[in-house]
């Protein structure tokens, strides 16, 4: 039996929802809401959508039909919360774009809602379905880099420039999401500074310095900007054997380890073990990935931990506090653990 799926938001992200969803004989496209009819009429012409198809400009035109089991929302992320609430209020499961919602109280109250109801709430978190992300995992975990020391990354770009959230809220959540998967931890305290060029009036920051600090002590700096032609898509954990190097932009080798470590010889630090491996990793659409997981999901009515709404409260948690240092100018803010504590209360 098919699922039956409504697509809110056809925009450039929503637009791969629907080739996937099109794509699966377990899942049936059954309507697309949005409020551009070109973009609408652009779907139906290169899915191949047939005419049961229903298009609608706005979600109260589609929200009760009898063929949806399940929404799949790529919407700004302030329309999130009021979206997700009537879908799982609805008894739809829901697949939501990244953040969740734009407040950590918001999404606890939404994954609370959802297992009240025994649905399927999974965040898109792209870069946790990403195999490469997978096999860096596996590789810090075997001890290879030695001692974790500390860690950083680049996600640099000309655009697309947000009205909705700025770079922060935009770019900063990919690299934390790694990091806390990487670490198996998630910060306790950070803090972050930005700049503002193209959009003054709404204080839309075009420029984050992001850091973040774990309680086992690993600090990662993270540099995000939407108004950078030097596009960079880079993360790196160092360890005292080596470092593992995620590189979006080198599609031959994205995942290296650079070995090299410090011997001492009469008071003096000299370099030994240099090398550099490349990590072979297994090809794999993380979107098909991630549409897997939540038929999946539905289908065995197991909730998954891995990508839940306990780990979109966790990550929106942290991008509240940066924000709130942003703000104070780059104090250090601790980060509450409340969706943690919800979670195993």
């Amino acid at each position: 039996m098919q699922i039956g799926i409504a697509i809110i938001g056809v925009g450039r992200w929503g637009t791969h929802w629907v080739r996937n969803f099109a794509d699966c004989p377990r899942a049936k496209v059954v309507a697309i809401i949005d409020r551009h009819p070109e973009r609408r009429a652009a779907c139906r012409e290169k899915f191949e959508l047939d005419e049961t198809v229903v298009m609608a400009s706005q979600w109260e035109d589609a929200r009760t039909l009898d063929a949806i089991d399940a929404v799949a929302i790529a919407t700004p992320a302030e329309t999130h919360y009021e979206l997700i609430r009537d879908a799982l209020e609805l008894g739809y499961h829901v697949l939501a774009e990244k953040p969740l919602t734009l407040n950590p109280s918001e999404c606890v109250e939404l994954t609370l809602l959802a297992e009240k109801k025994k649905l399927q709430l999974l965040v898109d978190h792209t870069y946790l379905f990403n195999p490469v992300v997978d096999r860096g995992r596996e590789v810090v975990a075997s001890g290879k880099l030695g001692e974790l020391r500390y860690g950083y990354a680049s996600r640099t770009h000309l655009g697309p420039v947000r009205h909705d959230v700025d770079a922060l809220w935009d770019l900063a959540i990919h690299d934390i999401c790694i990091f806390n998967h990487w670490l198996g931890e998630t910060p306790n305290r950070v803090k972050a500074n930005g700049r503002v060029w193209l959009q003054p009036n709404p204080g839309l920051a075009d420029l984050v310095w992001v850091t973040l600090l774990y309680p086992s002590g690993f600090q990662a700096d993270i540099h995000l900007c939407w108004l950078n032609p030097d596009k960079q898509r880079r993360l790196c954990v160092a360890g005292s054997r080596g470092t593992l190097i995620f590189d979006e932009m080198n599609s031959e080798a994205p995942l290296t380890v650079q070995t090299g470590y410090f011997e001492e010889e009469e008071g003096y630090f000299v370099p030994a073990g240099l090398g550099r491996e490349v990590i072979a990793v297994e090809a794999a659409e993380s979107l098909r990935r991630v549409r897997d997981r939540f038929l999946d999901d539905i289908e065995t009515q197991t909730p998954s931990s891995f990508s839940s709404g306990w780990v979109g409260a966790e990550l929106v948690q942290v991008l509240t506090c940066l924000s709130e240092s942003k703000s104070q100018g780059g104090e250090w803010v601790a980060v509450p653990q409340t969706a943690s504590k919800v979670q195993n209360s």
